[in-house]
């Protein structure tokens, strides 16, 4: 059937207003698009780092105690040692100076024992136990009765070791009992104690209870203070019998009384320093014993005594190089 014109006219006009109304919806879409993707941008994306990356991520599954610094990626410190060598980089050198494990036990350990020298003879003199070695031209020193008081003592401290002397300071119990102090000196300055009893008696006139007292208590009192025994003896005035000798051997001591006498306690040198020096070289001969006191006028004249001695070429014996010789003194008692 054929169309009319006018309804032709309407079906065009309808048609254009179709049209004209979806392109303006296809405009509103575009523009809502472009307003939502600017207010809501999409996502960063992760991208996983290439493996050894140096600046990877720190990885939640890696080993606590691997030993990897997970910021850098490098090695961290590490402990090259205990005390001061703890927590430096193990390239670089301990400034803490080794230590010989040997070097420490030879300082803990005692020092060995002197080499003997010398022993004594019958008449309280001293001979070389090897004369090929070892001269005869020597002189033991000795000084009995004290100690008394600190200005003669540290005098004759004071000269022996000028002269690089060793002498045996022979004490009395009562007197160490007064003046401790003392007795530790005459040890700290390396020279050596001998016991000369507590009392100063007579031991020979004493009975075996009396002597046995008389010598252990200068033994007990001496190591309290030194921490060591006397290894040496003499009887006051020189005085003994078989048993006070058997009582100091048993205590492993040496018995002794003197081959040179000084007389420095006799009124005739009472404040004669010259005197004390000609006495005891009048009797000077090789390896004798000279028995001297802490006394002043001794005291004063130690220093020319030794010097004359050295003059004539002799030296000083050092007690700890004596042997004891407590065996010979035994099995000559046995018989």
């Amino acid at each position: 059937m054929p169309i009319r014109k006018p309804h032709a006219l309407s079906i065009i006009l309808l048609a254009a207003a179709l049209l004209l109304s979806g392109c303006g919806n296809s405009s509103n879409r575009t523009n809502d698009t472009t307003t939502s993707n600017a207010a809501n941008p999409p996502a960063a994306s992760v991208n996983e780092p290439a493996p050894g990356d140096g600046n990877a991520a720190v990885n939640d599954n890696q080993p606590a105690d691997s030993g990897t610094n997970a910021t850098t990626g490098t090695e961290p410190e590490k402990e090259t040692g205990t005390g001061n060598g703890a927590n430096k980089p193990a390239t670089e050198p301990s400034t803490e100076p080794e230590t010989d494990p040997d070097s420490n036990a030879a300082q803990t350990s005692d020092p060995e024992p002197a080499k003997k020298l010398y022993k004594m003879n019958k008449v309280y003199s001293f001979v070389p136990i090897d004369k090929a070695a070892t001269t005869n031209k020597v002189v033991l020193l000795t000084f009995d009765d004290g100690p008394k008081e600190d200005k003669m003592m540290s005098s004759l401290l004071d000269t022996l070791d000028k002269h690089k002397a060793k002498a045996i300071f022979f004490v009395n119990g009562y007197r160490v009992k007064a003046h401790p102090e003392l007795l530790k000196k005459i040890a700290d300055r390396g020279q050596t104690i001998g016991n000369h009893s507590w009392d100063h008696i007579d031991l020979k006139k004493e009975s075996q209870a009396s002597v046995q007292k008389q010598v252990d208590d200068v033994q007990k009192i001496v190591k309290d203070v030194i921490g060591t025994e006397p290894v040496f003896f003499r009887p006051p005035f020189g005085s003994g019998n078989d048993y006070v000798k058997k009582v100091v051997r048993d205590r492993g001591m040496l018995y002794m009384t003197w081959s040179n006498g000084s007389l420095d306690w006799d009124s005739s040198t009472k404040n004669k320093p010259d005197k004390v020096i000609a006495n005891v070289l009048e009797q000077l001969h090789p390896g004798v014993n000279i028995l001297m006191h802490e006394l002043p006028w001794t005291t004063e004249a130690l220093d020319e005594l030794l010097t004359k001695l050295e003059s004539k070429g002799y030296g000083f014996i050092d007690p700890a190089t004596i042997d004891l010789g407590l065996e010979e003194q035994t099995q000559q008692t046995a018989k």
